[in-house]
């Protein structure tokens, strides 16, 4: 390199330099200046692409409804339920039934619904095929910056050819093939991998994507060396179109083909709601099928499944719920490589996020027995039955209380013990402090006063504690006082700011009521009264049996459940038991756990009957109680309160917006405004893009007119900053000495295939298959060159010959390029078929075994390596020009 203090001016770009005073500044300043301002317009591009890309989503989620209606004569062909009769669908999208009747009707207007009568099934039809629109207005998504820069490039030269636009080109293609397949390789998971399930349609494009740079080498070097002709440049571009029929058709034959998939003749693909009915979507569901979206809007019978068992674990508010629910289905649906671009960009920028993420408290709660609970929901669509859990309280806690709620003793009984228990944590010691607390009967005249510690030793489930009745031989009505348990405070410090973590919770009765009586008799048992009603929610009714007319000595009543219109497993948790009544005990609890079906239904009853006394006691008059399971009357608010909250965290989540307003909300708070969630890092990276969020806010909404005004304006502010980024390289490897070519393949190439390789990432770790990550790599790469050569240099060679010239493109550094990047873009290509193919890969193109997988990413680096080793040593002169 030459002394950058010596004022070699480099500039003469279309839009830079802006003053004209740089000729005088210090070039290591201008270098470093420019070198920041290419990476800083790289986050602009991609950043604008983010909003170019949600255009595009709203552009290809159009769908239109058609009714398929249900023949109800065998003759004409009965649908089954849940499917689709082969054949019908075709005639269907006309309005039509496969008898050409509309349904029966002759005289009904073909494209109108069926009759009701008929029960016909209401699909959408979605406009765009997937095949197509990711070979076009996908691929024109991620790859704008480099066809637009080859573009303005050639335009800014008098339609002269240049080196940085094709030298982007194809350094991008390199970049993408072979450190974006390697960054997938090693993306997924240990043990896991990921196959391309369109595998012809990645033939198609394969097999294009090789042809295309070896074309570029016939038009320049055998056909008309260093010349492109008007023919030559047309039949490049009429490529595109031919590539995007063949592609599609091999789509048709691979989705109709296949045995599990639903066949339409050819038709467009059906879709409910996020559900894709096409072969290659993961989330297959049949007509009829429940799913989670229908039209759009979440299925509450899907939501009431899902929180149902999500909500079997303590702590969860209704939020929390809807929360899991939102991510739970975010993960459900089937993805286009465009959402994981716009998550990409996202993600690395500050800006709101396309998928929920779990707030720092809901986190915390996420402990192993949770985390297990979500992975298990994760694992099915329809949210599996998950089992039981245990309260978090007793894994970490010793819960402590009275054995019983009430006692009843008789005056002259002296001293009698209380019975304490503990369940829960049994590893360590536990205190409690146990007091009384007068009531009609007044300590030292009555009872003797109590105020002591009680200590559990480890693995010790129960302590008696004395409690002295006074016999003053004077006749008195019965009297009550009462045994009270507090948590002990251990003066245990702690450090500022940390809350000391209780070990001892107090179980539900940890208050005793002790009534003293005047006699001795066994008693009689019964319930308090003939019927209980309890709210489905209540989790687990208690019902009490009293001992009255006695408490002395020890005393047992059987009892079991009775269905009447609750039935035991379905609605409540019948059963049968004996319930034992110690020396003063007067009151004991049985419990029978309430299901919460979660669905509104009329009242239901079971009862609960006592028989066989034991100890002498008998049975009172009410020896059979009725319990009535009553639903909520909010069920319908809890379901629609909770059904608006999944809503909202889904709609928070949505690619685009429809208004400015919420665009520039967006655009002014760092992780779209989830302040609570958000890292240093968004933090960062939103002060870093806060004027192009600020700036690209102004676009209009992608739900504006169906998306084509912000397709429109977002494509001109593309081209306005690769604008800027063309002047930047170029002026920045001027002023360090680097050829055009290699700043292409390097620096420009790297930073606009950036946000690519972070979504390919996350396709590979979250996809079952390799379609989003590598399956639109070759097609990308085709259409590179199809749209970002051919239509640049048929306005050139029509310029040229307009003029009556001809269009030059020198081969050098370019015919190189391709020639060094078609070679290993076949050993790349090898690989992949390789690793499909051998079972010591995982037959999988994307993870496998850890070695394999390290040892597949390390050679496709190294080829990308050996390109931009070798293409640098041709562009200085230290590899003799081999054309």
């Amino acid at each position: 390199m030459s002394n950058w203090t010596e004022h070699e001016y480099c500039g003469n770009g279309l839009l830079l330099p802006l003053l004209s005073e740089e000729e005088r500044w210090n070039q290591s300043f201008r270098a470093v200046l420019y070198l920041f301002g290419l990476i800083y317009c790289f986050l602009g591009v991609a950043i604008i692409a983010d909003v170019f890309m949600s255009a595009i989503e709203v552009i290809t989620s159009k769908t239109r409804k058609i009714y398929l209606a249900r023949p109800s004569s065998p003759s004409t062909g009965v649908w089954r339920p849940g499917k689709a009769k082969v054949g019908d669908a075709a005639a269907a999208e006309e309005g039509k039934s496969s008898n050409g009747t509309g349904g029966g009707d002759p005289n009904k207007d073909p494209g109108s619904p069926p009759d009701v009568s008929e029960d016909p099934e209401v699909v959408e039809v979605r406009v765009w095929n997937d095949t197509v629109a990711n070979l076009t207005l996908m691929a024109l998504g991620s790859s704008a910056p480099e066809i637009l820069l080859s573009v303005i490039e050639l335009s800014g030269k008098n339609f002269e050819a240049g080196d940085l636009g094709p030298g982007t080109i194809v350094g991008s293609a390199a970049f993408n093939l072979l450190i974006i397949s390697a960054v997938c390789v090693m993306g997924v998971p240990d043990g896991e991998t990921r196959r391309i399930k369109g595998i012809k349609v990645f033939a198609v494009t394969t097999i294009f994507s090789l042809f295309a740079y070896a074309w570029l080498l016939v038009i320049l070097v055998a056909v008309t060396p260093e010349v492109v002709d008007m023919w030559e440049a047309a039949l490049t571009l009429i490529f595109f179109p031919l590539l995007v029929i063949l592609a599609y058709m091999a789509d048709k034959t691979w989705t109709c083909g296949g045995a599990s998939a639903l066949r339409f003749g050819g038709k467009k693909q059906l879709e409910l709601g996020a559900g894709q009915l096409t072969g290659n979507s993961e989330g297959e569901r049949m007509l009829g099928g429940k799913t989670f979206f229908r039209n759009g809007n979440l299925d509450k019978d899907g939501l009431v499944a899902f929180v149902k068992e999500v909500k079997k674990y303590p702590g969860l508010s209704d939020e929390d719920a809807a929360l899991l629910a939102a991510s739970k289905l975010v993960d459900s649906q089937p993805h286009s490589r465009m959402w994981y671009r716009i998550g990409a960009v996202r993600n690395f920028s500050g800006g709101r996020k396309t998928q929920p993420k779990l707030s720092i408290k809901l986190q915390e709660l996420l402990d192993k027995p949770l985390k297990t609970v979500y992975d298990t929901i994760n694992e099915h669509p329809n949210a599996p039955n998950i089992g039981k859990l245990m309260e978090p309280d007793e894994l970490r806690k010793a819960v402590i209380e009275f054995r019983a709620a009430t006692v009843a003793v008789p005056e002259n009984v002296g001293t009698f013990e209380v019975t304490i228990t503990r369940r829960g944590d049994l590893q360590h010691r536990a205190k409690v402090k146990v007091e009384t607390i007068d009531g009609t009967a007044q300590e030292n005249e009555d009872y003797i006063p109590i105020n002591e510690i009680i200590i559990f030793e480890p693995n010790e489930t129960e302590k008696q504690v004395k409690v002295e009745i006074v016999n003053d031989n004077q006749w008195e009505p019965d009297e009550e006082f009462f045994l009270k348990l507090g948590i002990v405070d251990d003066d245990i410090s702690v450090a500022d700011g940390e809350e000391k973590e209780e070990k001892v919770q107090l179980g539900r009765i940890s208050i005793m009521e002790i009534t003293i009586l005047n006699d001795d008799e066994p008693g009689v048992i019964s319930f308090p009264k003939r019927g209980l009603l309890v709210k489905e929610t209540v989790g687990t009714a208690q019902i009490t049996v009293l001992r009255k007319d006695g408490a002395d000595g020890e005393v047992s009543v059987s009892w079991r459940t009775l269905d009447k219109s609750a039935v035991s497993g379905k609605d409540y948790k019948g059963g049968s038991g004996v319930l034992v009544f110690k020396h003063t005990e007067v009151s004991r609890i049985i419990e029978i756990p309430i299901i919460n079906d979660m669905e509104p239904e009329k009242d239901e009853c079971f009862e609960i009957e006592l028989f066989n006394p034991t100890g002498g006691a008998t049975l009172g008059a009410i020896n059979r109680m009725a319990i009535t399971i009553t639903n909520d009357e909010d069920f319908n608010n809890v379901m629609g309160h909770l059904m608006s909250l999944t809503n909202a965290n889904m709609e928070a989540i949505r690619v685009h917006r429809d208004t400015w307003a919420s665009q520039i909300k967006d655009s002014m708070n760092v992780n779209g405004g989830d302040l609570e969630n958000a890292t240093w890092g968004d933090y960062l990276m939103h002060f870093l893009t806060f004027g192009w969020k600020v700036l690209f806010s102004l676009v209009p909404p992608p739900g504006l007119l169906g998306g084509w005004p912000c397709f429109v304006v977002s494509l001109a502010m593309i081209g306005l900053i690769t604008a800027f980024v063309g002047d930047l390289a170029a002026i920045f490897g001027c002023i360090v000495h680097l050829h055009d070519s290699i700043t292409a393949i390097t620096l420009v190439a790297m930073g606009t295939s950036l946000p690519d390789t972070f979504a390919s990432k996350c396709a590979a770790m979250q996809e079952k298959h390799a379609d989003n990550a590598i399956g639109n790599i070759t097609g990308s790469n085709s259409v590179n060159v199809f749209l970002g050569l051919g239509l640049p240099w048929l306005m050139a060679a029509i310029y040229h010959y307009s003029k009556g010239g001809v269009f030059a493109v020198p081969v050098g550094s370019l015919g190189f390029s391709v020639m060094v990047y078609t070679c290993t873009s076949l050993l790349a290509v090898a690989l992949l078929l390789l690793r499909r193919n051998l079972s010591v890969f995982g037959k999988a193109e994307l993870g496998g075994p850890r070695p394999y997988k390290i040892g597949s990413a390390v050679f496709l680096v190294f080829l990308w390596i050996l390109y931009v080793f070798f293409s640098c040593l041709q562009t200085y002169g230290y590899i003799s020009d081999v054309f």
